[in-house]
């Protein structure tokens, strides 16, 4: 179970930090949630994922990314003290 789960966002009410650069704090990990339209996750060089209606990301713990809306997307992050896939 999440210890915690944002609200979930649009284009509209996303927090300007989630398109630009942050990390989850040590110990954390996310679960980002599609639950509408597409996301585009990024993590630096390494990773671009884009995610429709109905998938899940893991963001682990420290590692610094971002989200891009397409629009009619809708997404909400739920929180983890472990590995949610684990």
């Amino acid at each position: 179970m999440p210890y915690r789960s944002t609200i979930e966002f649009d284009s509209l009410t996303v927090p300007t930090g989630l398109l630009r650069d942050h990390r989850i704090k040590a110990g954390s990990w996310g679960l980002l949630r599609v639950t509408a339209g597409a996301v585009l996750y990024e993590a630096g060089e390494t990773c671009s994922k884009r995610l429709t209606q109905g998938e899940t990301w893991v963001i682990p713990p420290e590692l610094v990314h971002h989200v891009a809306l397409e629009p009619g997307a809708r997404f909400l992050v739920e929180f983890y003290d472990h590995d949610p896939c684990a």
